[in-house]
């Protein structure tokens, strides 16, 4: 029998058929849905996927937020990152070809400001999906500072892309991207800063923008993936 929060919840729910799930080096796994033409998406967007049974109580529990690495009207493609062991690392470790996958619309605002001088994108792996699809539709018109704790986890990023290597050492409040961003030479006035992937470290970059470089307010962009108990990210 349907529960009537459950059935709720599936209306509110696109469903595609999983047709690609594989590895695409790194710690990172491709998933292709099929049959989920309609969608409204931009570059940059995200969507929340159900990894386990739904009820109205275990809802937030049970959706995991992935950016949208690609979109082509018909089918929608995710690159996870398999990192921890919570519930969207096991849906995305367990996932086979034929599984019908639950997820909400594409959603946010996180996406290219239009007409802008330039575009600067800075974060780690988190990040990289939102900044791929992103500097892909700017045809790599873009600078991109990205941090990885292995170079085997680098997604393509359109571009003059500086990376970073941590090893190691955590993701968390990380000065490295700082220091790297201070040390850029030749942003135009105008560009647009997104800044993305762990709280703290946007944060601290977003506060050398404002106070060591002037950096206009109107043109930092800000979207926080994950921090460190966070409830609802793995």
């Amino acid at each position: 029998m349907v529960r009537r929060g459950d059935w709720m919840l599936e209306r509110l729910l696109e469903r595609g058929t999983a047709t690609a799930v594989e590895s695409v080096g790194g710690r990172w796994r491709r998933v292709r849905l099929e049959g989920v033409g309609g969608l409204d998406w931009k570059p940059g967007r995200h969507v929340r996927v159900q990894v386990g049974e739904l009820s109205l109580r275990g809802a937030r529990d049970l959706l995991r937020t992935y950016s949208v690495w690609d979109y082509d009207g018909d089918a929608l493609e995710l690159r996870v990152f398999g990192h921890g062991e919570g519930p969207g690392a096991r849906w995305a470790g367990e996932l086979e070809k034929g599984a019908e996958v639950m997820f909400k619309a594409p959603e946010g605002g996180f996406t290219v400001r239009e007409g802008a001088a330039g575009h600067l994108f800075v974060g780690e792996e988190t990040a990289s999906v939102a900044f791929g699809a992103m500097t892909r539709s700017l045809d790599g018109r873009a600078r991109a500072v990205v941090e990885v704790g292995d170079p085997a986890d680098r997604l393509p990023i359109e571009g003059d892309v500086a990376w970073l290597e941590r090893g190691a050492a955590s993701a968390f409040d990380s000065k490295r991207l700082v220091e790297a961003v201070a040390s850029l030479e030749g942003l135009a006035p105008g560009t647009v800063a997104y800044l993305a992937g762990e709280a703290k470290t946007c944060q601290a970059v977003k506060r050398h923008l404002l106070h060591d470089r002037g950096w206009p307010r109107r043109d930092i962009v800000v979207k926080p993936f994950w921090t460190p108990g966070r409830r609802g990210m793995d």
